[in-house]
């Protein structure tokens, strides 16, 4: 009786590693063994980066209301801590995104929150 090996089944396991593979420098996208390896590391990271770029843009976005309302006489945690007990909800990539675009509506805020 012939041996059975699935070919079908491990040919498309292979060809799915080395077309992810593509455009990787030399052995990277030619052999298996470290085709394999490459792509699971680059999976790792894009998992582990889609999570750091959430952190990354919240910091961006702290950075610059900070930055923005300096020249009010507040701080960032005091300017935070005056939207919730005027409950404005805009979150930070709204009021950062006010900030760098529209100054004036930013001041208006700003203004509404410090006269109360």
């Amino acid at each position: 009786m012939p041996k059975a090996t699935n070919a079908v089944a491990s040919r498309r396991r292979r060809k799915k590693i080395l077309k992810s593979a593509r455009g990787y420098r030399g052995a990277k996208s030619k052999l298996l063994k470290t085709a394999k390896e490459s792509v699971e590391r680059a999976m790792l990271y894009a998992y582990r980066d889609r999570r750091v770029r959430k952190r990354e843009f919240r910091q961006l976005w702290i950075a610059r209301i900070n930055a923005a309302v300096r020249p009010y006489g507040l701080s960032y945690s005091r300017f935070m801590d005056l939207l919730s007990k005027n409950r404005i909800e805009l979150n930070r990539k709204v009021l950062s995104d006010l900030a760098v675009s529209d100054p004036a509506a930013f001041s208006q805020i700003v203004n509404r929150i410090k006269s109360t």
